[in-house]
């Protein structure tokens, strides 16, 4: 399908129009004389192209900028429309809700998307793939004086975070966050890339969507990072993928090594960044850029970070 096809013209958006039914929208920005008061998106990503400084521009749900093309987002969106529709809803409520209920919303929105045939359809194709046993992933703490530092320590897996590492991540922040004489609190990692996010082997283990809402509400992660945000450093090295990369997007100052590169492949997945990652990523680089990183799927060199926003230095190594 051609981008022309998916182009609607923007009066469809005024209430009243024709309503766009399709999987995806793009808005010719530079075709919009006159923007009204009300618009209605539908529920489908709605993307502009064009001028991001139209008056429209910050009313969609993006607008395509470097180094994400519309072509690559329509082939993602494409393939996984339900997924990016659902991604879109809920990336346009979170600026309206507190971080904690941000949270809850997100997590309950990844687990419709558990249900749902796209991501069924994508766990059934990884069943002919072949799997390794591995050994536990482990989270090391040290503490000096009032800084408390976490390191995520399986370097043989990418430190790939599975059910123990999320649940140690978990204690680690909750005792950050708790006790008083902790005034720093820094994410690290050993080995050459910092997480290949989370380990995909875990899938579809838990299949009631229900259940892993509720898993989600008691043991995840970002509910306790959250909390230390304001005195958390991280610092990262190759590879930040899923999980690795919406954890570390709290901290108040995120730098990154040269060799960093950064990636949100959920969508392909059939779901949407689960373990806190809309809710952050929203608030690190704004709705559009956190759209258009997830629907893309598109890799960011460390030096297109920066410029988002997205890390606040390149630093040779972690202090």
């Amino acid at each position: 399908m051609e981008i022309d096809e998916l182009t609607v013209d923007a009066r469809r958006l005024w209430p009243g129009e024709t309503p766009w039914d399709g999987p995806l929208a793009f808005v010719d920005l530079e075709s919009v004389i006159e923007t009204p008061d009300v618009i209605a998106l539908p529920p489908c990503p709605v993307i502009g192209l064009g001028d991001s400084q139209h008056p429209l521009a910050s009313r969609l749900d993006a607008v395509i900028e470097p180094p994400v093309g519309a072509d690559l987002v329509a082939r993602q969106v494409l393939a996984m429309p339900r997924s990016a529709a659902v991604l879109v809803q809920l990336l346009r409520i979170l600026p309206s809700l507190s971080l904690d209920d941000g949270l809850t919303v997100e997590s309950m929105a990844y687990a419709v998307l558990q249900g749902s045939e796209e991501h069924i359809g994508w766990i059934a194709g990884r069943k002919h793939e072949e799997h390794h046993e591995r050994t536990p992933g482990e989270v090391t703490l040290a503490r000096e004086a009032g800084r408390l530092i976490v390191t995520l320590d399986h370097p043989d897996s990418g430190n790939a975070i599975d059910r123990h590492m999320r649940d140690q991540l978990y204690e680690a922040f909750a005792l950050a966050a708790l006790d008083p004489d902790i005034a720093q609190v820094s994410l690290r990692a050993t080995g050459r890339t910092f997480s290949l996010g989370a380990e995909l082997g875990e899938f579809g283990t838990t299949t009631d969507p229900a259940t892993t809402h509720g898993i989600r509400c008691l043991t995840l992660p970002a509910r306790m990072v959250a909390l230390c945000a304001e005195k958390m450093d991280v610092h990262v090295q190759g590879g930040c993928v899923g999980s690795g990369l919406e954890l570390a997007a709290y901290a108040s100052r995120f730098t990154a090594s040269r060799d960093a590169w950064f990636h949100l492949p959920e969508l392909s997945m059939g779901i949407l960044p689960g373990a806190g990652g809309c809710v952050s990523l929203t608030r690190r680089i704004g709705r559009q850029r956190a759209a258009l990183l997830i629907l893309s799927g598109k890799r960011l060199r460390v030096s297109q970070a920066l410029s988002w926003g997205l890390v606040d230095e390149i630093v040779d190594e972690a202090t």
